[in-house]
């Protein structure tokens, strides 16, 4: 009986990439960009760890004043009470920018948008109220209407309409097209396919969406007392320009506890529309 013996076949090179030289240069020149874009950011804004430490007798004074916080009545109730209002800034700027986004949403959306034309004026509209930062919005509206909450829920009407109408437009435009090609061979209009086809394809996510808008719009209801815009960023703002440094702390753990159930719920809410 005979066997015939096979030879293994030999390990041929492995060719090498001619663009392996391009790529280690051009990760080379992406590497030296940023690092030369840190060194001016650094020098821009004057960034020094060294001050940190030389100023950490200053915070430490501070934090001796601020802690422990004033628990007294007056002031847990003053900071309770500009809670809500912080929360209800939140809210109402967060819910009455619902039609606005979704409009423009709509109109902003190449699959949804009438023509050309209108897109881009809807989306020139939604970069403008995106590209304002919503506490420039506080300012202009303080100026309009005056010191308090009125203001601070119209600024964020402005920049959440934006902001949301942006992302609710890419969510219509990477939706399942077949719901809408039936319903247009249907003879439906495109109204009609928007209101029963798009936007209940997208509602779980619209909504998942507007909950993390939510969230966002407590936090900056915050900051726009700072301005003038009411709620407990307003009460955070005097505590600090009269030194009540534990005032100060009452108002922030007030706060945070408020952001947290806010958090908390949202998470909640999303999980079941999942």
């Amino acid at each position: 009986m005979t066997t015939t013996l096979t030879r293994a076949p030999e390990a041929l090179p492995v060719p090498r990439d001619p663009r392996a030289p391009y790529r280690a240069g051009s990760w080379a020149v992406i590497v030296a960009v940023l690092v030369l874009l840190h060194l001016m950011a650094f020098s821009a804004t004057e960034f020094s760890p060294g001050k940190l430490v030389t100023g950490a007798q200053g915070m430490t004074n501070f934090l001796a004043e601020a802690i422990p916080p004033d628990l007294s009545p007056d002031v847990v109730r003053a900071g309770i009470d500009g809670a809500m209002t912080t929360l209800w800034i939140g809210l109402l700027g967060t819910t009455i920018s619902v039609p606005f986004a979704l409009l423009l949403a709509v109109l902003g959306a190449r699959t949804t948008s009438p023509n050309a034309v209108v897109y881009q004026v809807a989306r020139g509209i939604l970069s403008f109220f995106r590209a304002v930062p919503d506490i420039v919005f506080a300012l202009i509206f303080v100026t309009a209407v005056g010191l308090g909450p009125f203001a601070g829920v119209l600024a964020l009407i402005a920049h959440n309409t934006g902001v949301m109408g942006k992302l609710w437009s890419e969510a219509m435009e990477d939706v399942d097209p077949g719901p809408e090609q039936a319903l247009r061979t249907a003879g439906a209009s495109r109204w009609q396919v928007v209101a029963n086809a798009t936007i209940p394809t997208v509602l779980p996510q619209l909504t998942g969406l507007l909950l993390y808008r939510f969230d966002v719009n407590v936090r900056s209801s915050l900051v726009l007392g700072l301005v003038g815009a009411g709620g407990i960023g307003l009460l955070i703002n005097k505590a600090i320009k009269t030194f009540q440094f534990d005032e100060m702390l009452t108002y922030l753990i007030i706060i945070l506890v408020v952001i947290v159930a806010v958090d908390l719920a949202s998470a909640w809410i999303r999980k079941r529309l999942q």
